[in-house]
């Protein structure tokens, strides 16, 4: 039961946080580009990083922070079913370039995010493992 309590915590601040990226984003960029689906993916695949290395180097408490940010904050403030959904939107009006496009900034950035993540921890630790 505390480990479903923690994955709901975390939730709620992630999707509260997603929510208000989305609004942020739309305010500065407009409709046209899925850009709040994009921003939560990129950040969180960083974020994401940052917490795995740190959880792998310090085993700071473990399951429970993994179980509150990991899976609950930012399984909460990253969404793949709106990414599918942009991607398949762009599509149906026949903006296929736009697509794929967005598709391969989406996976090739959230790849390099949460690889820049765990370059991050590295550097700040001092290891070089």
């Amino acid at each position: 039961m505390y480990s479903l309590l923690l994955v709901m915590a975390g939730g709620a601040i992630g999707s509260g946080a997603r929510f208000l990226t989305g609004q942020a984003t739309l305010a500065a960029f407009g409709p046209g580009w899925p850009s709040g689906t994009l921003t939560v993916n990129l950040v969180g695949s960083l974020l994401m990083g940052l917490l795995a290395g740190i959880l792998a180097r310090t085993g700071m408490g473990g399951e429970a922070w993994g179980l509150l940010l990991g899976t609950g904050m930012l399984g909460g403030f990253t969404t793949f079913s709106a990414f599918a959904l942009d991607t398949v939107n762009m599509a149906q009006r026949g903006d296929g370039v736009a697509a794929l496009s967005y598709v391969l900034v989406s996976v090739i950035g959230g790849l390099v995010a949460l690889f820049a993540g765990m370059m991050v921890v590295r550097a700040v630790s001092g290891t070089g493992a």
